[in-house]
């Protein structure tokens, strides 16, 4: 057992745990003052249904030996509980139990990613079943297809994207961005635009924001680093590689947002920084620094104009949820094929560095695979519950705001507030006359 690396995956653990803070609150401070808490309260409660699953068979469908040889789901009941795995293994250098751990985090952001897509809208209860099928049917398989790797000995057969198409994902581009970008476009397509949109609230609270995406910037060295496995050179070159990628992402999309609005803005500068996150996330044991530096550029850049796009074909994608890790996530994939260099951990050579097409091409058909597969699976789900227990609050909840209408409470008392401290103050008119104003 490699005690020191041991120690480096329980720490890499930890900080993507945060993350789970740190998207709640990204996305409730982007959020309507009335509905920000149910924003909160649907990143929690889907990591919540995405934790029991995870234990249950979870684990087991992603790194459990193929179910046939096409690489495409593992026996969801090898390693049913993970009672298994709680006895040390001799030749493991890590406790498999960790990296179960580890993984279960992956899991359980991916479906949260999702809810950005559909904030203000969505019923809260339809919302967690969905997240429970959606880690199921989608989730699980992809994840097998790109984390899973054949056992040198062939006792485990994994997952045909990472062994028999040999495609590049060093911390989830395909599975966890990718799919949970095209996902949140899927159900959208679905749900409906928000009432009054494309005349959207404000973002409420952008100091929020801005908080929540330094956590996510946090959680995300260990998001990357960790997926190294191991506590040296790797998770070394990793951690470097995330820290170039985000700042030059952030210092793109502020330059584009000056020339095309006239103003750098907060919100933009968060925006950026997960962008940069977001593409690098595949590509980040497969580039140098400054291939990672050429990267945060292109998400920097392509990315802000990739949100307009919502507005040209009218699908009304919240929190941005499509322009910032579907493409962010594409981008950081197909990348892969031009600036990989075989000095870097997964030691490949792309288009750039001497390699070839070939590399190009393979992260091509990885990423639309996913695309494809999630997209249609994805849509299925959502028809199949809009038709029966319904997706959307009524149009009163709605304006009213989530907050009050479905859980009972408010994140601010500003009711009381504007009524010189009265408790019997109304709150939710106080909230719209807030929340309201349309985004210019």
């Amino acid at each position: 057992m490699d005690t020191g690396s041991t120690a480096w995956i329980l720490a890499s653990s930890m900080a993507v745990s945060l993350m789970i803070p740190g998207l709640a609150l990204f996305y409730g401070g982007m959020t309507a003052a009335r509905s920000t808490l149910n924003m909160m309260m649907m990143v929690l409660g889907s990591v919540a249904v995405t934790g029991v699953i995870w234990v249950l068979f979870g684990y087991s469908a992603v790194f459990g030996t193929s179910l046939g040889s096409l690489g495409l789901l593992g026996h969801p009941f090898e390693y049913l509980g993970l009672g298994q795995l709680m006895a040390p293994t001799p030749d493991a250098t890590l406790p498999p139990i960790l990296v179960a751990a580890f993984q279960a985090l992956f899991a359980a952001i991916t479906v949260a990613l999702i809810a950005g897509a559909v904030a203000d809208r969505m019923k809260f209860g339809a919302w967690m079943v969905f997240a429970g099928l959606w880690v199921t049917l989608v989730y699980l398989p992809v994840a097998h297809w790109v984390f899973a790797f054949d056992a040198p000995d062939g006792s485990v057969v994994g997952g045909w994207i990472a062994n028999t198409l040999g495609a590049i994902d060093f911390a989830g581009g395909t599975a966890v961005h990718i799919n949970a970008g095209i996902a949140g476009l899927a159900v959208v397509l679905v749900l409906g635009r928000r009432l009054g949109w494309p005349h959207a609230p404000r973002p409420h609270n952008l100091p929020a924001t801005v908080l929540g995406a330094g956590i996510l910037w946090f959680g995300w060295f260990g998001f990357n680093g960790g997926s190294a496995l191991a506590a040296g050179t790797a998770a070394s070159v990793v951690f470097l590689n995330t820290f170039a990628a985000a700042c030059t992402a952030l210092l793109a999309w502020l330059v584009v947002e000056k020339f095309r609005d006239g103003h750098a803005t907060t919100l933009g500068a968060a925006s950026g920084l997960i962008a940069g996150l977001v593409a690098i996330t595949p590509s980040c044991g497969a580039v140098s620094p400054v291939g990672a530096l050429i990267i945060g550029v292109v998400a920097g850049t392509v990315c802000p104009f990739a949100i307009g796009l919502k507005r040209r074909f009218g699908y009304d994608d919240a929190l941005d949820v499509v322009g910032v890790h579907l493409v962010g996530g594409i981008l950081g994939t197909l990348l892969i094929g031009l600036l990989a260099t075989d000095a870097a951990p997964n030691g490949r050579s792309g288009l750039f560095y001497g390699g070839g097409w070939e590399l190009l091409g393979v992260q091509a058909v990885a990423a639309g695979a996913v695309i494809a597969y999630s997209f249609v699976v994805t849509s299925i789900i959502a028809l199949v519950l809009h038709k029966t227990i319904g997706l959307r609050v009524s149009p009163d909840h709605e304006q009213q705001g989530l907050d009050l209408a479905v859980h009972g409470e408010t994140a601010y008392d500003l009711g009381a507030a504007a009524a010189g401290d009265e408790e019997t103050a109304p709150l939710g008119a106080h909230h719209r006359r807030v929340a309201d104003a349309p985004v210019s």
